[in-house]
């Protein structure tokens, strides 16, 4: 498979979250956009201006990869963290169409990279490189977990199987070498993956559950609802307790 069909598969997901994340925005009252998102100290308004300028965000390495001329993804920090601000208490039909027309500039923008354009290296706001083709990836993530911190019924349980599948591969490798956590094994048993966390010495917490809640739980999102913890053979009588403590993604 090429870059391109691969980039082709993850913009198609995208288009169908955004859909759904698109009916959630439509279900709230106008009040409750200033009510409290899943992110401490956002409200709701502020999670979406923030979806709309990360596509924004995002259409400028689009036109990067297209183009050959660099155009940094944000203007700077400050800029990212402002249009955030500046975008949080607008009215709730005004956020709803900045989410639904951002999206479409983003999708207008994918669509005019020729094939090869899709390998393009570009740099992410923190710095790294990493190639075009996964910018649509990146959009996908940014939906599906925004989705969820709106706090507008939208929860992990709701995710596509294949995200929270590639989710749960991610973080665990993010997670893998982190110093201080101690051996954990985590299985995702209707998934069938399993992946090893922190230590690699002495017995390891045992960490079971769905694909969807094993994710939920990795990124932040859970505090390890539906899952089982066992050690030495034994259940935990109070699972979420028994968990490793996670560091914050950062």
């Amino acid at each position: 498979m090429t870059e391109a069909e691969i980039a082709a598969g993850y913009l198609h997901a995208v288009a169908g979250s955004t859909d759904r994340l698109l009916a959630s925005v439509a279900r709230l009252a106008p009040e409750d956009v200033a009510g409290p998102s899943g992110l401490p100290g956002w409200t709701r308004g502020h999670v979406l201006a923030h979806l709309a300028r990360n596509a924004d965000s995002l259409v400028n390495l689009l036109d990067t990869a297209r183009t050959g001329v660099e155009i940094p993804q944000y203007a700077s920090a400050e800029a990212r963290e402002q249009g955030i601000e500046d975008g949080a208490g607008r009215p709730l039909d005004v956020q709803l169409a900045d989410v639904r027309e951002s999206h479409e500039r983003f999708a207008a923008a994918a669509a005019l990279l020729p094939e090869e354009a899709w390998t393009v290296q570009l740099r992410h706001r923190k710095g790294y490189l990493f190639p075009a083709w996964q910018l649509p990836l990146k959009r996908w993530q940014e939906v599906e977990y925004h989705h969820v911190d709106l706090a507008a019924g939208h929860t992990p349980a709701e995710w596509p199987e294949t995200f929270a599948a590639g989710e749960f591969a991610t973080l665990a490798e993010h997670f893998r070498t982190v110093d201080g956590l101690p051996a954990t094994l985590l299985f995702a048993e209707d998934a069938g993956l399993r992946e090893q966390l922190g230590s690699t010495e002495g017995e390891p917490v045992a960490v079971e559950g769905p694909v969807r809640a094993l994710t939920a739980w990795l990124s932040g999102r859970s505090d390890g609802d539906g899952l089982r913890v066992h050690q030495h053979g034994q259940e935990f009588a109070d699972p979420r307790a028994a968990l490793p403590k996670l560091p914050p993604m950062g």
